[in-house]
């Protein structure tokens, strides 16, 4: 039983009846009815989900003649459905005034949404929706758009849902839906992944995939994003979905280092040893490490770290030996990203 199913007031009815039957006084022009009429609804639609169909349309503003549409009574739903193996596609829909929805008041400068939902759907059959508004009891609109789909049994959402969160870039993984059903009664089966950014609501991502993974690079490091999936079982006469599967969340982090430091030179001064350098690339370059060793160390050690936009650094504690000076760049993040070594220098004693 749908929720959106009203009684016209038994009080209007007697009302206008007695308008109707009543004969006192000076009585006004008859009002032409385009001038009450509203325009036919254009925008009627059918969004699906795994319990079936929410039908929404909007509240029409204005009569045939363009003037404002105050109140709309009610909108009466009209509904057919046929089964696929019987459906005849050059064939008048045979539609029947299937149920009302409550109108009311409407600002000039307002957009009012009705919706309705469409429950205990039948498999295998195919449903058409149209919808008319009323300004009264005779007082009823065209015909809106048509809106139609198929329906079948969903499919499950997916189980298992993971994602792993790399540099400018996420991967989703999820456990392939088994229907248990074979050819035309399975579908082809794809997926949708849908993602939200924040405390912001989840939308589709993408395009549906034929199987997992699925690896979503329009991403900005750092964020947080959560993931869900939805299986899409596709029919010769249209798609049905399964509900959104558990949610799995993922953080990209920056793991790109700096390019190295270009040339580097240096020198013995009367304060310690002197080393500079070129700059390296990167948009995220926060500063340097400069590392050394002597002759007969095997491994370097770092000395000195440089923030821009300076690129030299003095090692005033130096020993009096031959030594050997390499430097690399970091970034911004925290720990930062180091590049390689720069090509050792040799500064003798």
């Amino acid at each position: 039983m749908n929720g959106c199913i009203h009684q016209r007031s038994v009080f209007s009815v007697l009302l206008l009846v007695l308008l109707i039957l009543g004969g006192c006084g000076y009585k006004n022009a008859p009002v032409p009815p385009r001038n009450v009429l509203p325009v036919a609804i254009h925008d009627l639609r059918a969004d699906l989900d795994e319990k079936g169909a929410t039908l929404s349309w909007t509240f029409p503003k204005k009569t045939m003649v363009g003037d404002s549409v105050e109140e709309i009574s009610e909108f009466q739903l009209y509904r057919a459905e046929e089964p696929v193996d019987g459906y005849c596609p050059t064939c008048p829909v045979p539609y029947a005034a299937w149920m009302t929805v409550p109108g009311g008041l409407l600002a000039s400068d307002e957009d009012r949404t009705a919706t309705c939902e469409v429950r205990g759907l039948r498999p295998g059959y195919l449903y058409f929706f149209k919808v008319r508004s009323k300004a009264g009891l005779w007082i009823e609109s065209q015909d809106s758009n048509e809106v139609s789909f198929f329906w079948q049994t969903p499919p499950a959402a997916p189980a298992g849902v993971s994602a792993a969160s790399g540099d400018g870039r996420n991967t989703v993984q999820w456990q392939p839906v088994g229907t248990g059903a074979t050819g035309a009664e399975a579908g082809v089966l794809r997926y949708q992944v849908y993602r939200a950014v924040g405390a912001a609501a989840a939308a589709k991502v993408g395009e549906p995939v034929a199987a997992p993974p699925y690896t979503d690079t329009a991403v900005e490091n750092g964020m947080v994003y959560t993931y869900q999936v939805q299986t899409i079982a596709t029919y010769p006469r249209g798609s049905v979905y399964s509900g959104l599967s558990a949610t799995a969340e993922a953080r990209p982090l920056d793991q790109t280092a700096p390019s190295a430091p270009g040339r580097v030179e240096g020198l013995r001064t009367d304060v310690g040893v002197k080393i500079f350098w070129d700059h390296a690339a990167g948009k995220d370059l926060a500063g340097y490490r400069v590392y050394r060793r002597t002759a007969g160390e095997g491994k370097a050690t770092l000395v000195g770290e440089v923030e821009l936009p300076y690129n030299m650094f003095i090692d005033v504690k130096a020993p009096g030996t031959t030594l050997f000076y390499s430097v690399s760049s970091i970034d911004t993040r925290t720990p930062a990203n180091e590049s390689s070594r720069s090509a050792e220098i040799r500064i003798d004693n």
